[in-house]
């Protein structure tokens, strides 16, 4: 889901996490911040279609027999000295395992934000602001080792699975996918094994 940046780039003194708290405490209605590239991110509130397109996404893995396929949870990547890199909340995605007792020790010691590294695969939907999700999430995604990432353009009107993560340096905003693969939405889409070519259908009228 895109999302409209309101923050400078934080304080390095300053967790991430904390911030996002604040946020959320701030905040007169539900909110889940994230943080990307050194930025604060309020996704906006999603609408019927958004919701119900990630929904149907979803459950297209689960009927294929990924039963760890799901929506809802937060990520957490951190820098090689332990500092929090990013804070992701996927609108759908495809888990490597069931959450460990040390996933769920890592989560409670981070405040709700389970590790990347469980993420096989991961989906974004597009909102208000696509460039979000074609930009800085891309290249996070790309840089914490995501293996696939499922990005649904509805201002374009496309769908891409991208795969093959790479980083080129020490600088995670250089880090890319090597393989691209985009039809129209309302296409198959093609991924990769072992997961189905999804139907992109329900956002035709999106």
């Amino acid at each position: 889901m895109s999302a409209e940046p309101i923050t400078e780039p934080v304080m390095t003194q300053v967790d991430p996490i904390d911030l996002l708290i604040a946020f959320e405490e701030a905040s007169p209605m539900p909110i889940r911040p994230e943080y990307v590239e050194g930025t604060v991110i309020v996704p906006p509130q999603p609408e019927h279609r958004h919701n119900a397109g990630a929904f149907k996404l979803a459950v297209q893995f689960y009927s294929a027999g990924l039963e760890l396929s799901g929506m809802g949870n937060g990520y957490r990547a951190a820098h090689r000295d332990g500092r929090t890199m990013t804070l992701l909340v996927p609108d759908f995605y495809v888990l490597r395992r069931d959450p460990s007792d040390l996933d769920e020790s890592y989560r409670k010691a981070h405040k709700g934000w389970y590790p990347i590294d469980m993420i096989a695969l991961v989906g974004e939907v597009t909102s208000t602001n696509h460039e979000t999700d074609t930009g800085p999430k891309l290249r996070t995604y790309a840089a914490t080792g995501v293996p696939v990432y499922i990005l649904i353009h509805r201002r374009e009107k496309q769908a891409y699975c991208y795969s093959d993560p790479i980083v080129p340096g020490d600088d995670p905003t250089e880090a890319y996918y090597d393989t691209e693969v985009k039809v129209d939405l309302g296409q198959p889409l093609p991924l990769p094994a072992p997961y189905p070519t999804l139907d992109t259908a329900p956002f035709l009228e999106s």
